[in-house]
């Protein structure tokens, strides 16, 4: 039997920070190292895990990769964490390190607590807690403390309307972490990184480090292999709600998704359009999902943050998969279904 515990890697950050983009690029710079993933997506439809399948690199092994749907990861962990843990722990070929891609709803207090779990803590430790933080977002004043950039920018962007809760989760993310990425670094001026860092040693623990990066480009010897054993250094990693209610736990009532399907999508160009405004008209987060084109061989994968949108052709289409336009939408709560579906749907009705 094997006694050495595996080391696992938890990645949090906030919706669209680039969390999945961060893991592809783990994957593609493994070197021989045998990588489990455990994906924890909020919503019907398991995008996250179809993006790194696309990746096309051995290590992305379809049984490799472990999704959790039925809700956020913090608050299923006795039903649905731990049992799968024990599973991905009983395999004959047992991975040499395991990477957790929690939702970005979720907190991670309760995951580091789960590591203490008898039914796994002789087997796995947390190598580092890492948080994504998405540089542009911070630059424009979201989920950031500088309240005089929220007000600055309060009438232009609704989604400032609800930084309160937003912040906090943010800053319990921040304050669990071992190393923060600041991602896409490159879209902010030097002075702003400059402002934003020193914002964030604010929330986050002395000793914390902060690594700049664009796409997810971090040098993964920086990433795997820090040997913390998180779990047991839980001083100082106390989140808003377990500081205010005596550590019970949390509730996702602020937060809202759900799936649909489009049909008769023919133009990229009008899809995107339409997917632009239905986030500034209906406050959306968050929206991902796929698309399929006519006379395109790959499906097009779409990564909405606020109004920022990237579009791009992941992987081709698998013999007998099933193309269609299928998208998930993610708010605070409650969203409007039928309005943002009926909006959202008009990017098949006039290009039919």
């Amino acid at each position: 039997m094997n006694t050495e515990k595996i080391p696992v890697t938890v990645i949090t950050g906030f919706l669209g920070a680039g969390k999945t983009t961060l893991v592809r690029h783990v994957l593609a710079h493994a070197k021989g190292k045998r990588i489990a993933l455990i994906i924890n997506e909020f919503g019907e439809l398991g995008v996250d895990k179809e993006i790194l399948a696309g990746c096309g690199d051995k290590t992305c092994r379809e049984e490799d990769m472990i999704e959790l749907s039925n809700g956020c990861i913090c608050c299923t962990v006795a039903d649905e964490f731990i049992p799968t843990m024990q599973q991905l722990l009983a395999r004959p070929d047992r991975p040499d390190h395991i990477i957790i891609e929690t939702s970005g709803l979720a907190l991670p207090q309760p995951l580091i607590r789960a590591f203490n779990w008898p039914e796994i803590k002789s087997q796995v430790t947390i190598d580092g807690v890492v948080t994504v933080a998405d540089a542009a977002a911070l630059s424009e004043g979201r989920f950031a403390n500088d309240e005089a950039a929220v007000d600055a920018l309060r009438s232009a962007d609704d989604m400032l309307d609800h930084e309160t809760p937003l912040g906090e989760l943010f800053e319990d993310q921040l304050i669990a972490a071992d190393m923060v990425i600041l991602n896409k670094s490159d879209l902010v001026s030097s002075d702003k990184l400059a402002t934003i860092e020193s914002h964030l040693r604010a929330e986050m623990r002395p000793g914390t480090g902060i690594v700049r990066a664009h796409n997810g480009h971090v040098d993964v010897a920086a990433l795997l292999g820090m040997g913390l054993s998180t779990e047991d250094n839980l001083t100082g990693r106390e989140s808003h709600h377990e500081l205010e209610h005596g550590g019970e736990a949390h509730e996702h009532d602020d937060f809202d998704s759900f799936s649909l399907v489009l049909e008769n999508v023919t133009d990229k160009d009008r899809l995107l359009e339409v997917i632009e405004e239905t986030i500034r008209r209906h406050d959306v987060l968050r929206l991902k999902g796929f698309a399929a084109l006519p006379g395109a061989g790959a499906r097009l994968a779409i990564q909405a943050v606020g109004p920022r949108i990237s579009a791009y052709f992941d992987r081709p289409w698998k013999p007998g998969e099933r193309r269609e336009t299928a998208l998930v939408v993610i708010g605070e709560s409650p969203l409007d279904r039928t309005a943002i579906t009926a909006n959202l749907q008009r990017a098949a009705a006039v290009a039919a």
